[in-house]
């Protein structure tokens, strides 16, 4: 396994990543720790916050640190944060990454689908924006926050209504923090990945007849690692990027969406035609 060299670009800093469990935030909490970070895996399973800290330094001789927090609790996260920085110090960066993910058409969603949904992947980020970017700007010293959206933030999906919606959120919400920040140094990204190979589809809740099939199979198809989301989560940080679309249908849809916007709504009606045509066969 790679191992930290002296000198590495991260040496030194601190980083916060949250839902460093598994998928994108544990790629990423690995990536830092491998360029000399010294990292918090924040986890609502602490089980799993414990397994990715104890790897850090195992498997890359880095520092990790582990804590349990439910993003979308704001007394959780304000506890949080204020051990964070009474143990460790203010953080560097932040990688807000806790999402969820709930499938199938907008007709089938509960009430408490879209208000789980909004909870962990808006307001989890909002909660980590507001408390340490406060703290950021009251130390003085600038830092970096990374926001992870979603190829669904700018492209229109007949079966995420409620993912997209949170994400679409999480995509401006970022773009406002990155204007009112500039001034104190600190610099925001929104991180948009496309289809990714995580636990995300096997852990999403879906509504509607033979959603979860196609999706995990999708997914399994696509076969893009995490890793090579978290390379670019470091690149951004590096190069203070402010939107950061990942693997190809990101990048495709980010320019679509900017160029043409009904194209990419025509698209969603298209996929939702090609995939009835499919369930009826």
């Amino acid at each position: 396994m790679r191992r930290v060299e002296p000198g590495a670009v991260f040496e030194g800093r601190r980083v916060v990543v949250t839902g460093a469990g598994s998928g994108i935030g544990l790629a990423t909490a690995r990536a830092f720790a491998a360029h000399g970070a010294e990292v918090v895996c924040a986890d609502i399973d602490a089980a799993a916050a414990s397994r990715a800290a104890d790897a850090l330094a195992k498997d890359l001789g880095g520092t990790g640190h582990a804590a349990q927090v439910d993003v979308s609790d704001a007394a959780q996260m304000e506890d949080f944060s204020r051990n964070i920085i009474s143990q460790y110090g203010v953080p560097d960066i932040v990688v807000n990454n806790a999402g969820i993910a709930v499938a199938g058409p907008f007709l089938d969603h509960t009430v408490d689908d879209w208000r789980r949904t909004i909870d962990v992947n808006l307001w989890g980020v909002i909660h980590g924006c507001r408390l340490f970017g406060a703290a950021m700007v009251e130390r003085g010293e600038g830092g970096h926050i990374v926001n992870i959206a979603s190829l669904a933030a700018f492209a229109p999906s007949r079966l995420l209504p409620a993912y997209s919606t949170s994400k679409a959120a999480v995509k401006m919400l970022s773009d406002c923090l990155r204007a009112e920040l500039a001034g104190h140094g600190i610099g925001v990204t929104a991180v948009c990945p496309g289809f990714v190979s995580t636990p995300i589809a096997r852990n999403a809740t879906y509504v509607g007849p033979d959603v979860r099939e196609q999706a995990v199979r999708d997914l399994a198809r696509r076969g893009y690692p995490a890793e090579r989301v978290a390379a670019h989560v470091l690149r951004a940080v590096h190069r203070n990027q402010a939107v950061v679309p990942v693997n190809l249908e990101g990048q495709i849809g980010y320019a679509l969406s900017r160029v043409s916007p009904a194209a990419m709504r025509g698209l969603a009606r298209w996929s939702g035609i090609m995939r009835n045509r499919g369930n009826r066969r």
